[in-house]
């Protein structure tokens, strides 16, 4: 059983919704990622998305756009990202990593590299906002076989189609954007993510996360409701904007573990 599906049986059997929070790696500093990340564990998130930083992040809003910028600014690229995950895992076996990020960086090492680093250092699985499932079917296999999990994406206007496609080929769990847009914008109707997921689940068996416009306890807590997983980005890269390099970790840790006791609630 992968760190993934293991972290989702253990929070079922305790009746937990988990957390899975994201920050983009090099950002504010190249020093700070590692430190971040163990302060995402220590506030209480069961699973930390780390964004492989991108010139052109598509899908993210102003506030993720800043942080690759800032990361790339101080040259932070792929292969310094697994180095990350493998300086996490000297002392943090059990949480599982995803790496986060866009088909460029991926197809400049080449696939085959992406995979034998990612299982090397310890990463768990890998989101890549620009493999639609049905470009990618044997990338997803080959991930398969190294024990990576494809996390696949699903939106609103996901046809059936697409969603028999995400189940076929996705592991470790699904991720709904809960908004027509991009990360970080916009208000969530809790009511509509319901409908949604209840469509989604006639066709997919893997556990299902809910991100894009959740910001404060209250609302993950109601997302909560109806998802196995919450997932926090930009809300947490602008406690990082606030409170800069020096205060970033300790604020991070404050944040989440304020999210993870609304859940807990």
């Amino acid at each position: 059983m992968s760190r993934i599906a293991a972290t989702f049986a253990a929070l079922k059997e305790q009746n937990k919704t988990a957390l899975v929070t994201f920050i983009t790696a090099g950002d504010p500093g190249p020093t700070l990622t590692v430190p971040l990340m163990h302060a995402l564990v220590a506030g209480g998130a069961d699973i930390i998305e780390l964004g492989v930083p991108f010139s052109d992040p598509m899908a993210e809003g102003p506030v993720i756009q800043r942080a690759c910028e800032r990361a790339l600014a101080h040259g932070v690229g792929i292969r310094d990202v697994f180095a990350y995950v493998a300086e996490f895992r000297k002392t943090n076996q059990a949480t599982p990593v995803v790496l986060m990020g866009y088909a460029n960086p991926i197809e400049r090492i080449g696939t085959d590299a992406f995979i034998a680093s990612s299982q090397a250092v310890g990463a768990d699985g890998a989101i890549v906002v620009d493999y639609p499932p049905e470009e990618c079917e044997d990338f997803a296999a080959a991930m398969r076989a190294a024990d990576l999990d494809l996390i696949f994406l699903l939106a609103p206007t996901s046809t059936e189609a697409r969603i028999k496609q995400v189940a076929r080929v996705g592991g470790g769990f699904s991720y709904y954007v809960s908004l027509k847009g991009v990360t970080g914008a916009g208000n969530i109707d809790t009511v509509d993510v319901a409908n949604r997921l209840a469509a989604i689940r006639a066709h997919v068996s893997l556990p299902i996360g809910v991100g894009f416009g959740i910001r404060d306890g209250a609302t993950a807590r109601a997302v909560a409701e109806v998802a196995d997983a919450v997932v926090i980005g930009s809300r947490i890269i602008q406690e990082i904007e606030q409170h800069g390099a020096e205060g970033a970790v300790a604020a991070v840790q404050t944040f989440v573990a304020g999210i993870r006791s609304a859940l807990d609630a």
